[in-house]
């Protein structure tokens, strides 16, 4: 410090000697009222004092994500936001940093915004039997022999992430070989999508459920001789669902900070989670206030009657950790379950159409209700009349109010008269790239092969709306963003499979991907002037990776690493 604050001196007292050189030079060149002035401005920038800032991050490729979607090799940060962005040599010329780090020419792209998943209950099964990938009955069986022998003394068996289409058979299970292995504890195994269980007569037995058991919008389902299999569909979940218990304040949270520290992992900073009941909020805003949950949550609420009542009464919440603005509805269920409410019946069951969860009328009355409030209606719909019957009650609720940003969850299934009510309701269409490159294989068999080319239209989407909001609705899917660029982009599974892509024609750009999960899922929850940019102004969420994303080859895109994430200037992740 004292050897700079010598040379600031020698340098100065230079300049004060050249001072009258200066003045008669500029006089010579004709600029006799501007050379005490280049003198005195020469003279006060060597002694200008530097702003003080949080952090500087120099050496880098920094995607901004602003409306030019420019690059810049550096930017600043003070109090949690960015303050510049630009050439580092100019950037360290104005600012003194508190801390400097050079990103040597790693990629900086704003933190990654997931708008659809399920992070609270991420996070609480994050103690069940992992089922994913599984790839057959018998191996979901020898999974859960193993976590009942790490659990030997839990009430319930549970699991999740089981898919009979991965299976060779295709074929969904039954209870039968739950009752033999584990007849004395209830067992409830819940489907990859979340719109479906397989449960084991102690579980159903606890519940009251019989062959005779009335249900609205899902499926108690029975054999051939009328007997229960032990698979429910959508709202008969439920049935078996309340009487699991939810874990202790202190399991849970210990459960959350664990599911954090995942999404850090992968480089997200904002999350949607969609579908949360008050106590839930309440939990994860207390931690949040605790310095303990570092994301920021975008909670959509269930619209039970008690969040409702508290909620349309004291208004939204709107704050730079936490956005409570909108309500999830389910209109229908999953199409690998055949739960999504179809036009025409499905191709493999010719009888069968899907069903709505709720009735027309009582999603009419919903939305009524939430048009005359500040809050948003972000409705799960998968089949073409799903999608049809709530694009038209948006419609006729909104009476042409085109930015109140109502949305469709997943959108995934579109007649073609029906794509342009999302440009004439000013709908957001929020969808999940790898929900299409999970389904391919079997989606066709549900739908038909012209059914189908109405399925996953991202492209067209993004037409009609003009933005995307991308997200992945993990569990369902992987919890890493990556992997939603790449199918999105590539329109592949993580084997590059097909080798040139399914239904190319509504792959979306690398820039536009970028856009679904920053600024435009920023945009889908009104956050897009705090979230989603490198820019003055904005949250200092980034994160750094070894990839160029808008460069790399398409098959290098989910190997891609998160080497560090920032949230609000504070690194929260870092790759060792």
């Amino acid at each position: 410090m004292e050897r700079h604050a010598a040379r600031r001196g020698a340098w100065r007292s230079f300049i004060l000697l050249l001072f009258p050189f200066i003045v008669r030079l500029t006089s010579f060149l004709n600029g006799r009222f501007a050379a005490p002035l280049l003198a005195l401005a020469l003279l006060s920038g060597c002694g200008a004092k530097r702003e003080a800032v949080d952090l500087l991050v120099t050496n880098a490729t920094v995607y901004t994500v602003d409306s030019t979607f420019s690059k810049a090799e550096s930017f600043a940060v003070k109090d949690g936001k960015f303050v510049a962005v630009g050439p580092a040599a100019e950037l360290k010329a104005k600012y003194q940093a508190a801390r400097e780090v050079d990103a040597g020419g790693k990629f900086i792209y704003p933190g990654f915004y997931d708008a659809h998943c399920h992070f609270y209950r991420y996070s609480l099964g994050l103690s069940y039997a992992n089922l994913v990938g599984t790839t057959s009955w018998e191996d979901v069986l020898q999974k859960l022999r193993q976590h009942r022998q790490q659990q030997p003394q839990a009430a319930w068996l549970l699991g999740r992430g089981w898919d009979q289409n991965d299976w060779p058979d295709k074929q969904f299970p039954t209870k039968d070989k739950l009752d033999q292995l584990f007849p004395d504890v209830p067992v409830a195994l819940i489907r990859v999508d979340g719109h479906a269980a397989l449960v084991n007569q102690k579980a159903l037995d606890l519940a009251g459920v019989t062959a005779r058991t009335p249900i609205s919008g899902g499926t108690i389902t029975r054999d051939a001789q009328g007997r229960l299999t032990g698979l429910l569909v959508d709202n008969a979940q439920g049935l078996v669902g309340k009487n699991i218990a939810e874990p202790s304040q202190a399991e849970a949270t210990q459960l959350l900070m664990q599911g954090q520290q995942n999404c850090l992992a992968v480089g997200l900073t904002s999350l949607a989670d969609a579908g949360l009941d008050k106590p839930d909020i309440d939990q994860m805003a207390a931690l949040q206030q605790q310095g303990k949950l570092k994301l920021r949550l975008y909670a959509m609420l269930t619209p039970t009657a008690e969040n409702r009542a508290y909620y349309l009464k004291n208004g939204p919440i709107l704050t730079d950790q936490l956005t409570v603005s909108s309500f999830k509805v389910y209109a229908d269920g999953a199409l690998g379950s055949r739960g999504a409410c179809l036009v025409q019946p499905y191709a493999d069951r010719p009888k069968e159409t899907g069903f709505l969860l709720s009735t027309e009328k009582e999603y009419c009355a919903l939305a009524k209700e939430l048009a005359a409030s500040k809050f948003q209606m972000n409705t799960h719909a998968i089949g073409d009349s799903a999608n049809r019957i709530i694009l038209n009650i948006y419609g006729e609720a909104l009476k042409g109010q085109k930015d109140r940003r109502w949305r469709i969850e997943h959108a995934q299934v579109i007649t073609p008269a029906d794509m342009p009510k999302f440009r004439q309701f000013g709908i957001v269409p929020s969808v999940q790239p790898t929900h299409a490159t999970s389904d391919m294989y079997w989606a066709g068999e549900r739908l038909g092969a012209a059914r189908l080319k109405t399925a996953y239209a991202y492209a067209e989407l993004l037409k009609q709306y003009g933005q995307l909001a991308l997200g992945s609705d993990f569990p369902v899917e992987d919890i890493n963003p990556l992997f939603g660029f790449h199918s999105a982009v590539a329109r592949q599974d993580a084997k590059n499979f097909p080798a040139t892509g399914f239904q190319m024609e509504n792959a979306i750009s690398r820039p536009d991907a970028l856009r679904g999960m920053t600024t435009w899922a920023a945009h889908a929850g009104f956050e897009e002037k705090r979230k989603g940019q490198i820019k003055p102004g904005m949250l200092a969420d980034f994160v750094v990776l070894d990839t160029d994303l808008l460069t790399a080859p398409k098959e290098k895109l989910r190997g891609a690493q998160v080497l560090q994430t920032w949230i609000g200037g504070e690194q929260v992740f870092n790759r060792k």
